[in-house]
């Protein structure tokens, strides 16, 4: 009999190769001038990449290939797709619109090489697992492309002319090779008792999403950019340096140890059963 757990374990593998055509697909949308097609289809892309590495965990499918895999995707759907999406859309007006979109492309790039490394750090904190150094190449990918979405939704404005469009890439791009921690989902767990509440949350965004699409993938960025300084805040607080965290990780100082028996009650000065003095 055919050996079906070997098909299930390259399920992971295969949405990875769906999320790269979908990268690719944006290219083309853009070149058509289809720039809704091209937001969606990062999009698309984005929420592949964040199935394929929790199905790989899942089902016990990690491999190296796997990994090399998702980083190559990465490049090309979140570092050069969204890149020629912006200087298609607005760069191009500009000189300086073909540099700016090489400078993000190399920014992902750089980052997912980084990522790649730290896979392999065994000195990290423990903690660490917590948190993404840099903005992670799919979120970086989507807040690049914030301009366009508010024009999509909002119609042209100073928010879709080249300079600051421009300038917008320049920080994102230098935001995801920084060394600023944001939060990883990864390591959330969602208690018993707030599944269903989640769920019915999940399907209110749902139907934002299909009622506003641009409006609500906006607001998702701009909540993302919130987020940054929270998540900085945290990562301070669980440093080895600072002086809260060890005050609150700090072990707990011995009890002194109990005098014995015979040395309470025969202390010097004092006849057994005598008053203290004073009484």
């Amino acid at each position: 009999m055919p050996n079906a757990g070997a098909g299930i374990r390259l399920l992971p593998n295969v949405i990875t190769v769906l999320a790269l055509c979908s990268g690719l697909s944006a290219l083309k949308f853009a070149l058509d001038g289809n720039f809704v097609g091209a937001l969606t289809a990062i999009g698309l892309a984005a929420l592949l990449d964040a199935l394929d590495g929790r199905l790989a965990r899942l089902l016990d499918a990690t491999s190296r290939i796997g990994a090399e895999l998702d980083s190559l995707a990465d490049s090309v759907s979140f570092g050069v797709a969204p890149a020629v999406v912006m200087f298609v859309w607005s760069l191009h007006g500009i000189r300086i619109g073909w540099p700016v979109a090489l400078v993000f492309t190399v920014c992902v790039v750089l980052r997912l090489a980084r990522f790649n490394t730290l896979l392999d750090d065994t000195e990290a904190l423990p903690f660490a697992k917590e948190f993404f150094v840099g903005i992670p190449s799919p979120a970086g990918a989507l807040l690049a492309l914030l301009p366009l979405t508010v024009f999509l939704h909002l119609g042209a404005g100073w928010w879709s002319s080249p300079l600051p469009v421009a300038a917008w890439t320049i920080a994102v791009a230098l935001a995801m090779v920084s060394r600023l921690p944001t939060l990883s989902m990864k390591t959330v767990q969602v208690p018993a008792r707030a599944v269903a509440p989640l769920l019915v949350l999940i399907a209110g965004l749902a139907a934002a999403v299909i009622t506003f699409p641009f409006a609500s993938l906006g607001a998702a960025m701009v909540l993302y950019l919130v987020h940054v300084p929270y998540a900085s805040y945290r990562y301070r607080w669980l440093a080895p340096g600072d002086p809260t965290h060890r005050a609150q990780h700090a072990p707990p100082r011995a009890a002194p140890a109990a005098a014995p028996a015979s040395s309470r009650s025969r202390r010097p000065g004092r006849r057994r059963g005598a008053p203290p003095p004073g009484r």
